[in-house]
């Protein structure tokens, strides 16, 4: 989940913001699965038109609001693209909304138009999450980036364990690969230990911001690259660690537009 601002003192990190791209994220792995190599560079757009002209490897886009056109257009270009899903949040404003049951839609998740999805309840929630990634499949999509995957550490009104979690983000997980896509795990840093062999990256919100990016080095040292943004912090203040760490680090702003300055 794109975090909202929260009242907590700022970490003093390094200085300076030098980074590039480590390769071209082609990694090579055994799956039959795409798996990006640390410090892959990319852009992740969510709001506003597409500006597809960002020279990166890599290009994160909202799974629903994209054509197979689009995607293609981007393969053309040499970029994988990534398919933006909320799967532990429910959205009023997707067009399979209405198939959601009321009885697991739970309390707002600090964003308009969402709530927290009870992830307990998988005979419900498989079949509607594997019609969305048989969306992203089906447009091309080479990955899957399921948004709001730490439930159980928020106040989502329903009883969730880290257990329910876990088993969750591992169905999802499952289901991507499945379909012949990769898959990253969202924050949800305190279950990186137990996650990092099921994801083939990570994507994180803030973790210089709150002191969290060394929670990221399984995914490192398994060669898998952690997709990395701030919102608030000067590039100054978290490049040089980033670059240090390895990490696909960029500033944005919360909207998610075309906007970007990378590490």
């Amino acid at each position: 989940m794109r975090r909202p601002v929260l009242s907590i003192a700022l970490l003093l990190l390094l200085a300076g913001c030098t980074s590039s791209p480590v390769d071209g994220g082609d990694g090579g792995d055994a799956a039959d699965h795409w798996r990006p190599r640390p410090g892959t560079a990319w852009q992740w757009q969510l709001s506003g038109k597409l500006d597809t002209s960002v020279d990166v490897p890599v290009y994160d886009i909202d799974g629903f609001d994209h054509t197979k056109a689009t995607v293609g257009g981007l393969h053309d270009d040499g970029r994988k693209v990534i398919c933006y899903l909320s799967t532990g949040a429910w959205e009023d404003f997707r067009p399979d909304a209405a198939k959601f049951p009321e009885s697991v839609l739970g309390k707002g998740n600090g964003w308009e138009g969402e709530r927290w999805l009870d992830i307990r309840a998988t005979d419900v929630l498989e079949p509607l999450m594997a019609e969305r990634l048989d969306m992203c499949r089906e447009k091309g999509f080479d990955a899957v980036e399921p948004d709001n995957m730490d439930g159980y550490r928020n106040e989502t009104g329903f009883p969730l364990t880290a257990d329910d979690q876990l088993r969750y983000n591992r169905l999802i997980a499952e289901l991507a690969h499945d379909r012949g896509m990769a898959v990253g795990l969202k924050n949800d840093l305190d279950q990186i230990p137990e996650l990092v062999d099921d994801f083939d990256f990570a994507v994180n919100e803030q973790c210089a911001q709150y002191g969290e990016c060394g929670d990221n080095q399984p995914f490192i040292e398994a060669d898998k690259a952690v997709f990395h943004v701030e919102y608030e912090l000067p590039t100054e203040r978290f490049c040089a660690e980033s670059r240090k760490m390895r990490l696909s680090s960029m500033l944005k702003e919360y909207e998610l537009g075309a906007e970007r300055e990378a590490c």
